[in-house]
């Protein structure tokens, strides 16, 4: 016997309700996955980095005082190892000025930022691993972490672009233009995207980094679009403190910004398929009419090859029933 129904409508015969399937929310689970990853990439960078950071800051301040002690006049050659003792320390983070050894360049945020700019393709070049476990594990970390950042910014592009078709639609039912609505939508969500990454962190970077306000909106294009040339980048004035959630917040302006651009490349997209589709339409209405005369032509001719076939036939027969005259 069939168990009772779990909602009936008046006036038409019961049936059982299937149960709703519960949606797995993949763009939350792949943003939760990415974040843990990042921080394990952090966590790792941090525990093998940092000590190696430190021992080398302490060697590079003792040589270059021992340098200068011992050589007041320095020859080509001394002046070579100087140089490129300097360039070596510049790219393992590693304070150039003063004799501070204590930096903090692979701290946990710093380590957390060095993760984002590795995933993200972007690549500033002024910081690299220095130790062989670092550097083997940035290799694996990147190998993983690529397709990872990709599938994310892709699925938050695809969302923040189902979000902004969902307002031109609900606009679209208050005003009978569609046209306009979808103009206007894509263009408050280009206004916002370039208000939130571009025209306002160079105030940020003004305040925090004392940059111009045109040096701030270069380093946000040249951040954003992962070319990454590495003469401006963010927390590396050795006589600023700065503090501890400002990388972090970098990071997730990094984060969001790379997907309003895949959101971006996804409008253009749309535009691109719909002006494709406009120009078929446009081209099938301009050979319609040329087709529907070379048909209605190939159907008289028809018509008239069996008129004449008709004709043919009847004075055929014709000419077979006439009576033979008598002799």
């Amino acid at each position: 016997m069939a168990g009772p129904c779990c909602c009936q409508n008046p006036g038409s015969p019961p049936y059982c309700c299937k149960p709703e399937r519960f949606r797995v929310p993949i763009t939350l689970i792949l943003l939760i996955l990415y974040f843990c990853y990042l921080l394990l990439g952090a966590t790792v960078f941090w525990a093998l980095e940092s000590e190696a950071e430190h021992d080398l800051a302490l060697n590079f301040q003792q040589e270059k005082w021992e340098l200068l002690r011992n050589h007041t006049c320095m020859d080509n050659k001394t002046l070579e190892m100087f140089i490129s003792g300097i360039i070596n320390a510049y790219k393992n983070g590693i304070n150039l000025l003063g004799n501070d050894s204590g930096q903090e360049t692979w701290d946990f945020s710093g380590s957390f930022f060095f993760s984002v700019t590795a995933i993200t393709t972007i690549g500033y070049g002024n910081l690299s691993p220095s130790t062989v476990g670092g550097r083997i594990f940035c290799v694996f970390f990147a190998l993983f972490g690529i397709p990872l950042n990709v599938i994310l910014l892709n699925r938050i592009g695809q969302k923040m672009l189902y979000l902004v078709q969902r307002y031109s639609n609900f606009l679209g039912t208050k005003i009978q233009r569609k046209k306009m609505v979808k103009l206007f939508s894509s263009s408050c969500a280009l206004f916002a995207g370039l208000l939130l990454f571009f025209l306002l962190p160079p105030i940020l970077f003004q305040w925090m980094e004392g940059w111009t306000y045109e040096e701030g909106f270069y380093y946000s294009f040249i951040t954003l679009s992962t070319i990454g040339f590495g003469d401006y980048v963010i927390g590396r004035d050795p006589n600023k403190q700065y503090p501890n959630w400002y990388k972090n917040v970098v990071s997730l302006w990094i984060l969001f910004g790379l997907a309003w651009l895949a959101l971006i490349i996804n409008l253009c997209i749309n535009l691109l398929e719909n002006c494709r589709k406009v120009d078929h339409c446009c081209k099938v209405r301009q050979t319609y009419p040329v087709d529907q005369e070379l048909i209605e032509i190939a159907q008289n001719g028809q018509v008239a090859s069996r008129l004449k076939e008709a004709e043919d036939s009847q004075s055929s027969t014709a000419s077979d029933t006439k009576p033979e005259s008598p002799d």
